[in-house]
C-alpha cells in the first residue's frame, strides 16, 4: 500500500508526459549501453539530476534496458537512496542512531518539524526542504548530529538546528 501511495503522490506531482522529463532522461541514458547491469547507475543519474524518480523516466529507463517497468519500479522503491517523489532543495537529515538519540535527537526532531511544518520523510510544499532521519552517520563523537545537504553539523541542540534552517531561508 505504501508503494501505491508514493506512485500517487508522484503522478499529483507530474500529471501527464513531460518533455523535459524526456529530453533530460534521453541524454542521461545516451552515456549507456542499455544493459540490465546499468539500471541502477543510470537511476542514480536520474535520482541526481531531478531529485526523484519520475514515473516517466522509469518507464522510459525500463525500456532501454529491457526490463518490465516492474522491475524499475521495485528497485526505485526497495533502495533508500531512491525517492519516487520530489524531494526539497534542501536536505536536513537528522541521526536517529544511539548516541544521538540519547543525547537529545528526539527534541531536535520535534523542533525542525515544528519549524518546518512537515513530518519525518515529508517536503515542505515550496519543495524547498526535505526531513529524513537517518538510522546511524557514523558521527557518534559528535552527538547529536544534523547533516544540511551532506554539511555535518555536530552537537546540535534544538535552537542550533532551527538556526541552521534561518540560515538557508
Amino acid at each position: 500500500m505504501k508503494v501505491a501511495s508514493a506512485i500517487e503522490g508522484a503522478r499529483a506531482v507530474t500529471p501527464g508526459p513531460d518533455k523535459a522529463i524526456d529530453s533530460q532522461t534521453t541524454e542521461i541514458l545516451a552515456h549507456f549501453k542499455g544493459e540490465k547491469g546499468e539500471l541502477i547507475p543510470i537511476l542514480q543519474q536520474v535520482q541526481q539530476r531531478f531529485g526523484y524518480l519520475p514515473e516517466q523516466a522509469m518507464k522510459r529507463i525500463a525500456e532501454f534496458v529491457h526490463v518490465p517497468p516492474s522491475t524499475v519500479f521495485g528497485i526505485g522503491t526497495f533502495y533508500a537512496q531512491f525517492k519516487l517523489v520530489p524531494t526539497g532543495r534542501n536536505i536536513v537529515k537528522i541521526c536517529w542512531g544511539t548516541g544521538c538519540y540519547v543525547r537529545g535527537a528526539p527534541r531536535i526532531i520535534s523542533e525542525m518539524e515544528n519549524k518546518l511544518g512537515i513530518k519525518d520523510g515529508g517536503t515542505t510544499p515550496d519543495l524547498e526542504y526535505t526531513l529524513e532521519t537517518v538510522a546511524c552517520f557514523g558521527s557518534c563523537a559528535l552527538a547529536p548530529v544534523v547533516v544540511v545537504n551532506d554539511k555535518v553539523h555536530g552537537r546540535m541542540t534544538p535552537d542550533a538546528a532551527k538556526k541552521l534552517i534561518d540560515k538557508k531561508s
